[in-house]
């Protein structure tokens, strides 16, 4: 028997090895660079598209920023990537033999994202799913994210093969969902949660974005969508509602600008406060 490999447990099993048994399955989980130092990796997810992940990902990253957390972002949203562009990097990654060095926003938040990779921001990428998910496993292995309290991803929507590398592949401590007050919000929430407990990652809980839009002139909140049925849907999953964001056309103008860092309202300040709570203050 090669003795690097563990014996099976099971005395009515054959087999020399427990490695890639389905009682003892072979972990696919990726080491990241061994520069890196990562402490905490947050998904950002939704079981649809259009719901706003790219924003919240953006604010919990800076509201945690802005506590003094070493924070980054790794844009796995490989066919649609709007992080470059909400923090105005517009130049390209550069790398040397040890890996890709991530662009930095004016407030140090370290990027990677495929348009700092592409000679053109507009260029499409007409990948199929394996490229896809290779690409958002070498932004974990290959990039050289340095020191991290903690790093967001960007998920694309859904549930196929690049979330599935992505829960396979990376680390995650948690995941928050995303997603908006229509009435898909209950096929939307339980598919990404369902996807979560299946890959055994926890749920931190989830963001209503497109809540309301406020009147300029009143100040009245409107409910464009209806009353929000996420508080039901959260309570039958047991899981907590982290914030809401309103339509905000302020924060529009800012992520066009590539000013997003300036943004100064509290939509998720409550949210950022209890992701620390749930993975800093626990540790001291």
């Amino acid at each position: 028997m090669n003795k690097n490999k563990k014996a099976c447990s099971d005395s009515k099993c054959s087999k020399e090895s427990c490695e890639g048994c389905e009682k003892n399955p072979k972990s696919l989980i990726e080491k990241t660079n061994d520069l890196n130092s990562i402490k905490k990796v947050i998904g950002v997810v939704s079981g649809k598209g259009g719901v706003g992940k790219s924003l919240v990902t953006a604010m919990l990253s800076i509201l945690m920023n802005r506590k003094g957390y070493n924070t980054g972002i790794l844009d796995a949203d490989i066919t649609g990537p709007s992080i470059p562009k909400m923090f105005g990097i517009t130049q390209k990654a550069q790398g040397s033999e040890f890996g890709i060095f991530p662009e930095k926003t004016r407030n140090d938040i370290r990027i990677m994202s495929i348009n700092l990779l592409l000679e053109q921001d507009d260029a499409p990428v007409i990948w199929r799913g394996p490229l896809l998910a290779g690409t958002v496993k070498q932004f974990w292995t290959d990039v050289i994210w340095g020191e991290l309290d903690f790093l967001f991803i960007d998920m694309p929507p859904g549930t196929g093969d690049v979330p599935l590398t992505v829960f396979q592949s990376i680390p995650l401590d948690g995941i928050v969902v995303v997603t908006s007050p229509q009435e898909l919000v209950s096929m939307i929430v339980k598919k990404a949660y369902n996807m979560a407990r299946q890959m055994n990652i926890p749920v931190l809980g989830v963001v209503e974005n497109m809540s309301y839009v406020k009147c300029p002139d009143c100040g009245k909140e409107i409910k464009l969508f209806g009353e929000s049925r996420l508080p039901r849907i959260a309570k039958e999953l047991g899981i907590e509602v982290l914030g809401t964001v309103p339509i905000d056309p302020d924060m529009a103008r800012l992520a066009d600008r590539g000013e997003f860092e300036r943004f100064s309202n509290n939509y998720l300040t409550e949210a950022a406060d209890k992701i620390e709570k749930m993975f800093v203050r626990t540790e001291s």
